[in-house]
Parts: C-alpha cells; sequence; structure tokens
C-alpha cells in the first residue's frame, strides 16, 4: 500500500473534495461545499478540523469534516461533529478512513473534546458497519423530523 498523508484541509482542495463526493455519491453537491468551505475558511468562529489524505504524489484521495464551535470567550466545546467522510472509490478498503477518522479523533481530542457525533441514515448498513468498527456507537438522542 501506498504512503497516505493527512493533512489540514485548506481551500485548494475544494474541487478534490467535491470530485470525490460525486464519485461516492453519484450526485454533485458543490453549494453543499461552497457552505462548508466559507465556514472552514473564513469563519472565527470554528476550529479547523478538517482533513484531506493525499497519496505519495500529492494528489487527495478523501477528506473529512467537521466542526468544532469556539465558544463564549474563545472557550472551545467539549464536543464536536463529523458530518461527512469521503474516499475515492478507487482507493476505499485500504485502510483510508480508518487513519482520517484516527487522525480526525487525536486533533480533537488534543484540543479538549471528548466527544464525536455524526449522523447516519438508519438504513445505510455499510457506513453503520464502518463508524462501528472505527469505535462509534448509537448515542441515546434520537434525530426526529417532520415532512411538510
Amino acid at each position: 500500500m501506498s504512503t497516505i498523508k493527512i493533512r489540514l484541509m485548506k481551500a485548494d482542495d475544494f474541487g478534490a473534495v467535491v470530485g470525490i463526493d460525486e464519485k461516492v455519491l453519484k450526485v454533485t453537491r458543490p453549494e453543499y461545499y461552497e457552505v462548508k468551505f466559507e465556514k472552514l475558511l473564513r469563519s472565527k468562529d470554528y476550529l479547523p478540523v478538517s482533513l484531506v489524505a493525499e497519496d505519495e504524489a500529492g494528489t487527495v484521495v478523501g477528506f473529512i469534516m467537521g466542526e468544532l464551535y469556539m465558544g463564549e470567550y474563545g472557550i472551545s466545546q467539549e464536543e464536536a461533529t463529523l458530518d461527512t467522510i469521503g474516499v475515492d472509490p478507487s482507493c476505499q478498503q485500504k485502510g483510508i478512513g480508518e487513519q482520517l477518522i484516527n487522525e480526525f479523533v487525536d486533533h480533537l481530542r488534543n484540543v479538549g473534546v471528548r466527544k464525536i457525533n455524526t449522523l447516519v441514515a438508519w438504513n445505510d448498513s455499510k457506513l453503520i458497519h464502518f463508524f462501528s468498527a472505527n469505535h462509534f456507537s448509537p448515542s441515546k438522542t434520537i434525530n426526529l423530523e417532520r415532512n411538510l
């Protein structure tokens, strides 16, 4: 397996992130990522926690995005969110997703986070299995919704 380098996400990664997401989901969502990158790069209220995985050639092959809100007076919260993870389909099943999660967790632990929350569709068994294998478990809350 080639060497994978994990680093903080930057503005130049936008195209690679959108491209990987499109390959995985089979739809393009640039507007979603424009909002995410705007918050990631320009908001003073969030610490940078989103990461990318690069192969030996420097090509982005995976990413993980989350948020750690800076509370009142610059005091960070003890909980963060993981809202998006993606690995190029040609690079899946090689431990890159696990490596991204481990780096993400280590980074957050180092800044005082004690819990990471994420949401998964109840019928997405592959993603549930992935998160379970990476030490995530069901929370004590239930996400409710109402169609209008």
